[in-house]
């Protein structure tokens, strides 16, 4: 269902040039206005047998989701520091960016569901659940972090906290 503020159309055309002997290709249109003004996608494709619209939101935009997801682990999670000169150093970084991946993908659909970081990135996470100022005190059984008063985080902190504190142990053997 289109927004009230934006009109968008799908279309094709087929396109030949010259040199290219018996070789059709598909340019599928997206031509979109909305508040920000016009937003026009082109796509080449040699794909005949969906429609223009299908090829672009079920084909297209998912292909760039998945690139947003490859810039998370590069970005974000240090996936693309493999410059060691052995492979099996490069292959442990990557493999130690994924684990990082699944548990960050682990927390925010089941630990954060409900909440601001439900579907935020990485980085984002990051910057709010793990890098914050806190005050440690350490007992002779436990250690405490007390939070600032000011935390802006300090609900989402507690949520998460509660949580993970009603989560079984898992013990070896």
């Amino acid at each position: 269902m289109p927004e009230p503020d934006r009109l968008r159309l799908y279309g094709e055309a087929e396109y030949q040039a010259k040199s290219w002997k018996g070789l059709d290709t598909r340019i599928i249109y997206k031509a979109e206005v909305n508040q920000k003004g016009d937003n026009p996608r082109f796509i080449v494709t040699s794909m005949k047998e969906a429609s223009p619209e299908v090829i672009y939101e079920e084909l297209y935009c998912p292909r760039g989701q998945d690139e947003n997801f490859i810039k998370h682990l590069k970005s974000d999670l240090s996936g693309d520091r493999l410059s060691d000169q052995g492979f099996l150093a490069n292959h442990l970084r990557m493999f130690y960016a994924c684990a990082a991946y699944v548990l960050h993908y682990e927390l925010r659909t089941k630990t954060l569901k409900g909440t601001e970081l439900e579907k935020a990135q990485p980085s984002t996470v990051i910057m709010k659940l793990c890098k914050v100022a806190v005050k440690v005190v350490e007992y002779k059984d436990r250690i405490k972090l007390h939070l600032p008063r000011s935390c802006p985080f300090k609900r989402l902190l507690q949520h998460v906290t509660e949580v993970f504190y009603q989560m079984p142990i898992l013990r070896p053997g």
